[in-house]
């Protein structure tokens, strides 16, 4: 197998590293190139904030199934200042790659090459590929090397770490991977509220939900958790439970109606007469007790959020009220009333809440209604309350 090395602080990894190592990929033919975080750079000793494994996570994060990219954390292990040299050493005895492998230098690095420890060494031992990281065109080298004229994306670990700690744009810079991670360690000097609900779990649910729903399902799940979202920070409410129990909340629609009996048997709740003509409607309950059991979901506003979707309850709290209004009037949503989405135009305490929720379910009891359709004892028994609390 033939393999070159890209070290470097990736603090944090940014979309031109790997833009760079794809580029090495196409145009020398390697099989893989190994990504060598160091644990202290010499050419960096001044850039702070993601810890040695922090700068590992967000790597192994952002190139989830690539075979074409490894990771070895020897310089890691190794502690302090690592040389090259004793890193090509290391690589070339334990992978055996196919002839010298390559060593990926950045323009930026390779004038002072000369100065290196062992610089002879190094070319006798790997080949080196210089690529641009400046827009300097071709260099003139004293040392054997290929040049790649590579296309320079001006984005840079600095930078990254600059527009974080300045509250500019900074997400689409990075992969999703270390995103998440970022977001969830609140690394470099990230300002934002925190959450309980991590935005690794999210993204998992979301990935989940993608995979067992189809494409019109997962459409609508989505907007159901961008709507909740919205909701919550508008209500004073927690934005990331709101998108976690929207994206999740139709996960028990795949089941098949033995699979939704016994999984809402769980909650102890037993099986109404109309849930046992219409399995369908146990999707809510199903899908809360799937939550906890195979996904880990122990949030429990989440889990009661996803269980009273379907129908309402007496017994729901904030969060199961937004995901219900949600849930019912999504941008995809056809016959919705346009000014049941202009939420921004009533107030943001519990009882404009209340009352937003007690339109939605007025009108949604009210087409079900209208189409002969049978409605649960709970719902009745939410919009009996409703009525006598006069949030209609």
């Amino acid at each position: 197998m033939r393999l070159a090395i890209l070290g470097g602080s990736f603090n944090p990894v940014h979309i031109g590293h790997l833009f760079l190592a794809d580029a090495v990929l196409s145009a020398f033919g390697y099989d893989r190139i190994i990504l060598v975080p160091a644990f202290q750079s010499p050419f960096k000793q001044g850039a702070t904030g993601g810890s040695p494994q922090d700068r590992l996570d967000m790597l192994a994060a952002s190139i989830p199934g690539d075979p074409r990219l490894g990771i070895d954390n020897c310089e890691i292990k190794r502690e302090g200042v690592s040389y090259t040299i004793d890193t090509i050493a290391d690589i070339t005895r334990r992978y055996r790659p196919t002839g010298k492998p390559g060593l990926i230098l950045g323009d930026d690095l390779s004038k002072d090459f000369p100065k290196w420890k062992s610089a002879d060494e190094i070319t006798a031992q790997a080949d080196i590929i210089i690529v641009r990281r400046l827009l300097s065109g071709d260099g003139d080298y004293p040392y054997p090397n290929s040049q790649l004229k590579n296309e320079v994306m001006e984005v840079s670990s600095a930078l990254v770490r600059e527009r974080i700690s300045e509250g500019k744009n900074w997400r689409c810079l990075v992969p999703p991977g270390a995103r998440t991670i970022i977001e969830d360690r609140r690394l470099y000097g990230l300002q934002e509220a925190g959450s309980a609900i991590t935005q690794a779990l999210i993204v998992e649910m979301e990935e989940a939900a993608r995979r067992v729903l189809n494409s019109a399902r997962f459409h609508h799940s989505r907007n159901t958790a961008l709507l909740a979202s919205d909701l919550c920070r508008h209500f004073g409410l927690d934005p990331k439970a709101g998108y976690l129990a929207g994206i999740s909340h139709d996960m028990g629609k795949p089941l098949d109606e033995d699979e939704l009996l016994r999984l809402s048997k769980a909650d102890g709740e037993g099986i109404s007469k109309l849930e046992q003509k219409k399995p369908n409607l146990l999707h809510g309950r199903a899908g809360a007790v799937l939550l906890k059991e195979h996904y880990g979901i122990r949030n429990q506003d989440v889990l009661d959020a996803v269980k009273y979707h379907t129908t309402g309850n007496a017994a729901m709290g904030l969060l199961a009220k937004v995901l219900y209004i949600a849930d019912k009037i999504e941008i995809s949503r056809e016959g919705v009333d346009p000014a049941l989405r202009d939420f921004s135009a009533c107030g943001g305490t519990e009882q404009d809440l209340d009352r937003l929720f007690g339109t939605v379910l007025n009108e949604t009891v009210a087409w079900l209604r209208s189409r002969e359709m049978d409605i649960s004892e709970g719902t009745l028994r939410l919009l009996d309350l409703i009525e006598k609390r006069g949030l209609r």
